[in-house]
This record gives structure tokens, C-alpha cells and sequence, in this order.
């Protein structure tokens, strides 16, 4: 069973810390966050990151649950996830700047390691709804 090793946008600025950052997971590991905005999925073969962290009790970003809008992005830093039929994201976006939809990305290696909660970022505004 893949697992999703997940960090929240939103505590970066918090703690200082950078997208790019090489050390990110370590940092977060050593913070002592919220179970919610750092830990580890373990998501069923083929099964949604989204819908994975929901049945956790967590209460990540969501809209369309189709990949027609940006609300459930997340940026990739590790692994691979494969998407169901995304609709909104450039392939610029995707393979440039490894922006990933929770809702329709399932892990497709075993170890995945993921920016939940991009949706603040600056190039997907205008397609959060």
C-alpha cells in the first residue's frame, strides 16, 4: 500500500520554511505539527489521496472532486501520481512545476511525498473556485 508522506502549504510561512527547500519533510518531521497539516497516508492501491485523507478525519481543500478546478492541488517533491482526467492544469503545471490534484491522483509509486494545499499558490489562483 502506497504511502503519501504530506505537508500543509499554509504552515511554511509559519515556520519560515521554502517550497524548495531540500529539507522540507525533515523540518516539518521535527516541528511537532498538527497530525493534519504533517504525517503519513497510506492509501489503498488505485484509491484518491483526497478521499484517503478524509476518511483520516481530515479536513483538507476541495470543490469539484473532477478535476475542473485548482482548490485540492498539491506540488509533488516526491514519487509519482498518476490523475484521472484532469482538466485544469497545464502541462507546464504538471510536469514543470509538479502540480498534482488530490482528488484524482492516486500514488503510483510507494513512497509519495507531497505540498498539500497549493491552491494559495500565486499561478493557481485564478482557478480555485
Amino acid at each position: 500500500m502506497p504511502t503519501v508522506e504530506y505537508l500543509n502549504y499554509e504552515v511554511l510561512d509559519d515556520h519560515g520554511w521554502d517550497i524548495e527547500d531540500d529539507d522540507l519533510f525533515e523540518k516539518a518531521a521535527d516541528a511537532g505539527l498538527d497530525a493534519e497539516d504533517y504525517g503519513e497516508l497510506d492509501v489503498p492501491q488505485g484509491g484518491y489521496i483526497l478521499e484517503t485523507a478524509e476518511a483520516q478525519g481530515y479536513d483538507w481543500p476541495f470543490s469539484c472532486r473532477a478535476g475542473a478546478c485548482a482548490n485540492c492541488a498539491s506540488i509533488l517533491k516526491e514519487g509519482e501520481i498518476n490523475m484521472d482526467m484532469q482538466q485544469i492544469l497545464s502541462d507546464e503545471e504538471v510536469e514543470e512545476k509538479n502540480v498534482r490534484l488530490t482528488c484524482i491522483g492516486s500514488p503510483e509509486t510507494e513512497e509519495v511525498k507531497i505540498v498539500y494545499n497549493a491552491k494559495h499558490l500565486d499561478y493557481l489562483q485564478n482557478r480555485v473556485i
